[in-house]
C-alpha cells in the first residue's frame, strides 16, 4: 500500500508540470533589478525581469551562467514573452532574447 502511494506522488510530480500552460503573447517590460552577486558557479550578473501576463504578474530571473546585456532590455517597452511552466523568455523589439526562470507569480485582482 506505500509503495502504491509513493508511486503515484511520484507519477503526479512528474506528470503535473509537464502539462503546465505555454502561453505567449505582448507586454511592457515593467521592472529590470539586478539580484545575487557574481561567484564561481555564476560568473554572470543575474536580473529580475517583471512583466504582466494577461492575469498575471511575473517575476522571471536570468541564469548566471550566461551574459545578458541590460540595456537591451528597457524598462517601458513593449516585448514579446513566452511562458512554458517554470520557463520564460522575452524579446526585445530588436530581437534580442533572454531565457529565463520564473520564480515569482502574481494573481492580478480585479478592481472592486
Amino acid at each position: 500500500m506505500r509503495k502504491r502511494y509513493l508511486m503515484t506522488i511520484l507519477v503526479l510530480m512528474t506528470v503535473l508540470p509537464a502539462m503546465a500552460a505555454k502561453f505567449k503573447g505582448r507586454t511592457i517590460l515593467k521592472d529590470v533589478n539586478p539580484t545575487g552577486a557574481s561567484d564561481k558557479d555564476h560568473k554572470h550578473q543575474q536580473y529580475d525581469l517583471f512583466f504582466t501576463g494577461t492575469d498575471k504578474q511575473y517575476t522571471c530571473r536570468t541564469d548566471g551562467k550566461h551574459s545578458m546585456n541590460a540595456t537591451d532590455f528597457v524598462v517601458g517597452t513593449t516585448m514579446k514573452y513566452e511562458v512554458n511552466g517554470k520557463k520564460g523568455k522575452l524579446t526585445n523589439p530588436d530581437g534580442k532574447d533572454v531565457d529565463c526562470k520564473i520564480v515569482r507569480v502574481e494573481l492580478l485582482s480585479a478592481t472592486p
